[in-house]
């Protein structure tokens, strides 16, 4: 009866996902129309980098070649790496004639700063210094992410075009070994599922979020935000930044990319499970109140309707039983259904859809590893820094 009755409360929770949260599962949110601007305006694109020699010839040739009719430079900030990233990133630019780019080093972050935040804020003060009037617009990418050469082009069309002060892609992750196409699509699906992108871009909305990889940003919206000042604490660095600019009264808008690739690989799945978990208890604003809801929460959602398929079916037939069994198998095809567009999205098989529910066991083991590691004192890691207390704006 238990079981029943926790089926069923799956099964309504996935009706109301499927029908009221926004349409997250729809992978159609794509840039907004957008026309040439009488006058392309001014665009500086920063890129902090800590140590990501790995991946920057696969990712910095890509914006030297933007194809922009406009003024636009690049700041590459180098954040104390030991990799020789500077001294690559300069190589590459010789070998390459393409946008200006400029190489800079703040030196170690201050007490209060995230090593992410310090370097933008590093490449913002430069990058408005070294032109005469500053930028108009900032592009602020990861060290990893690589952009077709219309890239820009297309983000400041969309800008100008629609009025907004904030228009961030999320980049189409890797998704090349088992792990990742275990992992990743679900990552985006289940972000999208905490911040539908159509709520997001209403204008009235009070859902913010952006992807940190690839957001082209107004510099008046930046300066009367405090960006990146307001948010230097903020290890969720993103989505602290849109609801920043909206709060100051900008519009943002977030979709899915068609042609802005992360080229970062997470071959095992102990390179998942850290991205994962260095911020999830963040997320969750450390409090184990929250941690707790979101564990049930998750084993409701999506661990629950494969158990009652299964128990039911393998149950003594009766009408109990039954009604278990297809509580959780309409649960599961609700949930493998919404799935089936994000995979279709990351060119996946359609045969990963029902194991969904192993994923989010997994990231429900992420979430936990996230807080466990946090009350040990480790905090939010990432290369060699690690944010025991942070908090998000």
């Amino acid at each position: 009866m238990g079981l029943l009755i926790a089926a069923c409360a799956s099964l309504a929770a996935w009706l109301w996902l499927t029908l009221a949260q926004g349409m997250f599962w729809r992978t159609d949110v794509r840039l907004p129309p957008r026309t040439a601007p009488a006058r392309w305006p001014s665009v500086a694109v920063v890129v902090p980098a800590r140590d990501e020699a790995g991946v920057l010839p696969l990712s910095l040739p890509s914006l030297l070649a933007q194809d922009y009719p406009g003024e636009a430079r690049i700041v590459l900030v180098d954040d104390g790496s030991t990799d020789g990233t500077a001294a690559l990133a300069r190589r590459l630019a010789a070998e390459q004639p393409g946008l200006p780019l400029s190489v800079v080093s703040p030196g170690d972050p201050p007490p209060g700063w995230t090593g992410k935040l310090w370097a933008l804020r590093h490449g913002i003060d430069h990058a408005r210094t070294d032109a005469a009037g500053g930028p108009e617009y900032l592009l602020l990418t990861d060290a990893d992410i690589a952009h077709e050469p219309d890239s820009l082009r297309e983000l400041v069309a969309a800008a100008t075009s629609a009025g907004l002060d904030l228009v961030s892609q999320m980049a189409r992750l890797r998704v090349a070994g088992f792990w990742e196409r275990l992992v990743v699509p679900a990552f985006v699906y289940f972000f999208a599922q905490l911040y539908p992108f159509r709520r997001i871009n209403r204008p009235a909305s009070r859902t913010a979020a952006a992807a940190g990889g690839c957001v082209l940003l107004r510099t008046d919206a930046a300066v009367r935000a405090g960006i990146p000042d307001s948010i230097r604490q903020a290890v969720i660095d993103d989505v602290s930044l849109a609801r920043a600019v909206q709060r100051s009264g900008g519009r943002i808008w977030l979709g899915l990319a068609e042609r802005v690739d992360s080229v970062r690989p997470y071959p095992a799945l102990g390179d998942l499970w850290r991205m994962v978990s260095r911020s999830a208890y963040a997320q969750l604003r450390h409090r184990p109140l929250l941690l707790a809801g979101t564990v049930a929460g998750l084993a409701l959602v999506y661990l629950v309707p494969p158990a009652a398929l299964f128990a039911g079916l393998a149950g003594r037939p009766s009408a109990w039983s039954a009604a278990t069994a297809w509580a959780g198998g309409l649960a599961w095809l609700l949930m493998a259904g919404t799935y089936l567009p994000m995979l279709r999205y990351y060119r996946q098989p359609a045969a990963l859809a029902p194991l969904l529910p192993l994923t989010a066991l997994l990231y429900l083991l992420m979430t936990v590893d996230s807080a466990v590691q946090h009350y040990r004192g480790r905090g939010a890691a990432w290369k060699g820094r690690t944010y025991a207390r942070p908090s998000d704006a």
